[in-house]
């Protein structure tokens, strides 16, 4: 094991003096740095060489599961179907499009499979096409030649198909460097954009706007540029001064508008331009209010007046009078700028319980739990009743709208046709739309949901449910200690939608254990179309896999939910093994996805386990906001309370747990290792935030200002200082950790999220602590690790292999 050096090094505020012998390590540029580095990797490999067997095999395994050459369903935009194709060998997937056939072609081409590979690439005229008129728009395995990173950060292609804005990073860090190119010849212009964040067109491509960096990698600056002109002639929009603000730019969803969007984690503002004055001024469409987000888009009722003209709409969805949202549509017949958030008719709006606003909305709102169910008399019928009821989107195009919104700690979806929806709002009525549901898989044990007695879903004793041979699903756990249902537990959402004129609506569902589908939906008939199954290899059947939420009484008294999946054939049993996941920041929910590489856990008898903590979004603005700043230790108790009523109410060993988080689920993984290590056999701690006090309190550093927002001012503020330092998991480590689980951490030399510095110093106090404990840095990535499908699977195989080992399944 390399033994750091120690380096005096204090550090102070707020009266308090830390000494802090690792802080040399920041220098990620020196030589020590890289020699610690080196050495860290050297001991990683020599200590997993022994797996090295059980990695090629869930490489294999994983290899067999997924069908290495396919291609997306084609999506329409303008007048082309653009889709993705990936072929056996290849790490990249290759963009292509083929024409549509005209302005009444909404019926996607169907690509064969054969002839992956084959279409024309730009600048070549001798390849035969796969498909009449196919082109590659974007080869990323081309152009990612001599490059151990490459990632895509944007594309865009003018509306007449012919020019494609793109900006690559091939560093990791983030910065993207922008060019024009002529998609028929492959020809670039001379424009060149490095470093930069973002960028768009105008849709007629004579106009680039693009964002640029400060030193904190905060996108800060929007500029202006004539295509054909020199950039050192590029004109600045707009700056935005507060450091806590983040700027962005885009087109609207008519293409009426370029829209800067400008934000911290509380507040949000939005400017609009007309696209066909790009050289005028953004106006502010309203101003910002501290504490309040909004965003507005732009649409019609077509032939809805009186004398069949259309309605102009605005459509504004913000918390200024709900903490969990609501959307607004302003009829802008009677409505003129300046306009106002609240104003128009109220469409949707969220749940105000356990919120800290929630009185705002309701007197006594803020102190009811935030799984009350809510019933709004101004909701549509689909939203009452429903638990943590958070919305998220409203979308209006030619023939439908669709309502994205948050329920019993799950992504939901609901749709109505245009013409009602015109007839709803003209009546003054609730909008009736009507719940889009994943179909059955035919023969399958899931029964769908079942509800307990005050309609709370999710709160019964008996898992079985119903459904085909519902008697097999095991039972786990009692009423008292482990309520609960099974049935899959979907994510479902809106996808590929992107033309506005589209006569049916794309959505796309999954669970933890059943492939992702899309579907076309119409409206009007309830036609219902599967557009394309995710094709698992190698004999897998969904329905030999099991889901369950469960909802744990942690210390406080919140109920906290739990989803759980494991191998049907090997039920839960005190003696399980367990791989046990959380995040909880940011309001970022962890919703159920299907995984390739999970199979082979579930396949070897693992129980798996996501416990959705609050900092997440899972039941809403609530939710978020009893985990973050000084709510943040409901996080970490959250995750340990959750994992000791599993193995209490023998659904896994306590020798076999396992637990996994990243970047700030990174940082609950370091605060669990500090809290219950009693609890862990390992944990696995990838990019993690572990030295987060030190970071907090230097605003030179990127992200620090505007992450106050999210955990607090310790530089400032001495009581957030306090609370901070007593979570930290870097602040916390024992003088002896010996007694702690073993731990595997990842890091990334290139990452601007997390520095390097933080998980480096935080392995060098728990080695020298006695701790367990086995780094792994990659030295040409970023946050998000390496890039090239290949290349990630060996890498969640080698994560793997050391969680099985853990677990006691290293053969």
């Amino acid at each position: 094991m390399p033994v750091a050096k120690r380096v005096p090094h204090s550090r102070e505020f707020h009266g308090d003096a830390v000494d802090d012998p690792y802080e040399w390590m920041r220098d990620k540029q020196s030589p020590d740095v890289k020699a610690y580095v080196t050495a860290q990797n050297a001991y990683c490999e020599a200590r997993m060489r022994r797996l090295a067997g059980l990695r090629d095999t869930l490489f294999d395994e994983m290899k067999r599961h997924v069908k290495e050459t396919d291609m997306s369903v084609p999506t329409r935009i303008d007048d082309y179907w653009y889709f993705s194709r990936i072929t056996e060998g290849a790490q990249y997937a290759v963009q292509c499009r083929v024409p549509a056939c005209g302005d009444d072609d909404w019926t996607p081409p169907v690509i064969e499979e054969t002839a992956a590979g084959e279409a024309t690439h730009v600048g070549e005229a001798t390849s035969a096409p796969a498909l009449p008129g196919e082109q590659v728009v974007f080869d990323a395995n081309r152009e990612s030649a001599g490059h151990d990173f490459f990632s895509l950060g944007g594309m865009d292609i003018s509306k007449d198909g012919r020019w494609m804005l793109y900006g690559v990073d091939v560093h990791g860090d983030e910065r993207y460097d922008y060019r024009i190119r002529d998609i028929a010849t492959g020809e670039e212009l001379p424009e060149r954009w490095d470093g930069i964040g973002s960028a768009c067109f105008t849709p007629d491509a004579q106009w680039v706007f693009y964002v640029l960096l400060d030193d904190a990698w905060r996108p800060f600056e929007v500029r202006r540029h004539r295509v054909g002109t020199p950039v050192a002639d590029d004109v600045t929009v707009y700056r935005e001064p507060d450091e806590r603000f983040w700027v962005s730019i885009g087109l609207s969803f008519d293409e009426r508008n370029l829209v800067i969007g400008t934000g911290s984690k509380t507040t949000t503002e939005v400017l609009l331009l007309p696209v066909d004055d790009p050289e005028g001024e953004f106006a502010v469409f309203i101003p910002r209010q501290e504490g309040v987000e909004y965003d507005a888009s732009f649409a019609c009722f077509e032939g809805a007046g009186e004398q069949g003209e259309d309605i102009p709409l605005a459509v504004v969805y913000h918390n200024a009078d709900n903490p969990n949202f609501e959307v607004d549509v302003i009829d802008m017949r009677s409505h003129k700028p300046p306009f106002r958030l609240g104003e128009g008719v109220r469409v949707a709006a969220g749940s105000p319980y356990g919120c800290e606003r929630g009185d705002e909305t309701e007197p006594g709102a803020a102190a009811k739990p935030a799984g009350t169910a809510s019933f709004d008399p101004a909701n549509p019928t689909v939203l009452q009743g429903a638990h943590g009821l958070a919305i998220g989107s409203i979308a209006l195009y030619r023939h439908y709208v669709s309502l994205s919104y948050r329920a019993d700690g799950l992504p939901r979806l609901a749709v109505c046709t245009k013409r009602q929806a015109a007839a709803d709002f003209l009546a003054g009525r609730p909008w009736a739309f009507r719940e889009v549901t994943a179909p059955p898989l035919d023969g399958d044990w899931d029964g769908g949901d079942v509800s307990d007695g005050d309609g709370a879903a999710g709160d019964v004793a008996d898992s079985n449910v119903g459904g085909a041979d519902a008697a097999s699903v095991p039972d786990i756990g009692t009423a008292a200690a482990l309520p609960g249902r099974t049935g899959r537990l979907y994510s479902i959402y809106t996808a590929g939608n992107m033309s506005y004129r589209a006569p049916r609506m794309r959505y796309l569902f999954s669970s933890y254990t059943r492939p992702s589908e899309l579907h076309e939906l119409d409206p009007a008939t309830g036609g219902d179309v599967l557009l394309k199954r995710g094709v698992v290899l190698g004999g897998f059947d969904a329905r030999d896999y099991v889901e369950r939420r469960v909802w744990v009484t942690v210390r406080d008294g919140e109920r906290v939910p739990v989803s759980l999946a494991w191998r049907r054939d090997t039920p839960p049993s005190p003696g399980s093994p367990m791989f046990i996941l959380g995040y909880g920041a940011y309001e970022v929910s962890s919703d159920p996805g299907f995984s390739f590489s999970r199979l082979s856990l579930l396949d070897r008898g693992v129980v798996y386990a996501v416990v959705h903590v609050r900092g997440g979004g899972e039941m809403g603005r609530a939710w978020y906001e009893q985990g973050r700043r000084l709510n943040k230790r409901h996080t970490f108790e959250d995750f340990v309370d959750a994992t000791a009523a599993l193995q209490d109410a023998g659904v896994a060993a306590v020798h076999r747990t396992v637990a996994n988080g990243g970047s700030a689920g990174g940082l609950l993984m370091g605060a669990v290792a500090n809290l219950a290590p009693e609890r862990y056999a390992g944990i696995e701690a990838d990019v993690p935030f572990v030295d987060a006090l030190t970071t907090m309190l230097d605003p030179s550093l990127p992200l620090t200002v505007t992450e106050w927002d999210e955990w607090g001012d310790p530089l400032h503020d001495a009581d957030v200082y306090r609370y901070m330092k007593s979570y930290s998991p870097y602040e916390n480590v024992p003088a002896d950790a010996s007694h702690y689980p073993k731990l595997f951490v990842t890091t990334s030399m290139n990452d601007t999220r997390v520095l390097v510095v933080e998980p480096l110093k935080w392995v060098a106090r728990l080695q020298a602590a006695g701790a367990d404990v086995t780094l792994k840095v990659e030295v040409e990535a970023g946050h998000g690790g390496t890039t090239g499908r290949y290349k990630q699977w060996r890498e969640v195989s080698y994560e793997n292999a050391w969680c099985l080992d853990v677990m006691g399944l290293g053969r």
